[in-house]
């Protein structure tokens, strides 16, 4: 597969990374085929974090790739903390932070995280308590890199100001029917809703200091209410995805995921899937390059207006 540098990190990695958030519905066959299917096709950048399954997820990864020393120099580990699911609550304390890499380490049978990422905005916190939690992490080996989820870009500078480390990755919503970052960007100065800048420009914040974003749910509309591929609430968004499938000889899976890959920003898409095949298909869009006019009318048959 094709690869990419992760912000900046010294991090070479595959454009697709494998989500990892439904294993925990996995039995242990399955989940075997599921990550040896993503292996055999360079797919080695595994997504978890300790609140999928809470923390089952991350154990039944461990047990079907079979976890010792030389599997782990052959694959790239990413996990998030900050959500207290029990407590519903957002934790970004040192504490918090430390114990839960603890954590995710013992259930993922590794001694250390490639990448680390802050899952959700915590409104109480501290940045530099945040920046004492990440130099202990990278002074002991624990984690290499750090990056955030669902972050803006005052809340990535407000913590920036305090680390000693770049933060190398933003995981955010991003799908051709959740495609806001992309959209107001486009309805710059207009009078419609779809200039109301909701993210504080992030899309060309990460471009312009060199953070990687991670597009969660590439398949989803709404937030988690289902796919749009093959629904008949989207007739003309999978009537346009379906004929440019036929044309370069693949899935609608694969070019749903190739649309989001060719734009310039290299993002690095997260899939969500257990099925292999499905996996598969999500791995080819790595090789699809959309024409500029293939692009634009698959946005617009979304129902994205251009103005």
């Amino acid at each position: 597969m094709k690869t990419m540098k992760l912000g900046q990190s010294n991090l070479q990695v595959p454009v697709i990374a494998v989500g990892c958030m439904r294993m925990k519905d996995l039995n242990k066959k399955d989940a075997e085929h599921l990550v040896q299917t993503a292996l055999e096709d360079g797919a080695n950048f595994f997504d978890h974090a300790d609140v999928y399954g809470r923390g089952a997820s991350e154990e039944i990864f461990a047990d079907a790739i079979h976890m010792n020393d030389t599997v782990r120099e052959k694959i790239i580990l990413q996990s998030k903390c900050g959500i207290r699911k029990v407590e519903n609550t957002f934790d970004f304390s040192k504490e918090h932070i430390l114990e839960s890499v603890d954590g995710i380490l013992k259930r993922l049978k590794t001694d250390y995280l490639d990448v680390l990422l802050l899952h959700r905005p915590d409104a109480l916190v501290e940045p530099e308590e945040v920046a004492e939690a990440f130099d202990k992490l990278y002074s002991s080996g624990k984690v290499r890199n750090f990056g955030v989820s669902n972050h803006n870009p005052m809340q990535i500078q407000l913590l920036q100001k305090s680390l000693n480390q770049p933060i190398v990755a933003n995981q955010l919503q991003l799908s051709i029917t959740h495609a806001t970052m992309i959209s107001s960007g486009i309805h710059v100065n207009m009078l419609d809703e779809t200039a109301v800048n909701r993210d504080g420009s992030i899309l060309d914040f990460c471009r312009l200091n060199d953070i990687t974003i991670q597009p969660w749910s590439p398949f989803q509309y709404g937030f988690f209410e289902g796919v749009f591929l093959d629904n008949e609430k989207f007739p003309e968004l999978n009537a346009k995805i379906n004929e440019i499938a036929a044309k370069y000889e693949v899935t609608n899976t694969t070019i749903a995921l190739s649309w989001i890959l060719r734009h310039p920003a290299h993002m690095q898409p997260v899939t969500g899937t257990m099925n292999p095949e499905r996996l598969k298909d999500c791995i080819k869009a790595a090789d699809i390059y959309l024409t500029r006019q293939e692009w634009y009318d698959i946005y617009r048959a979304a129902g994205n207006i251009l103005p």
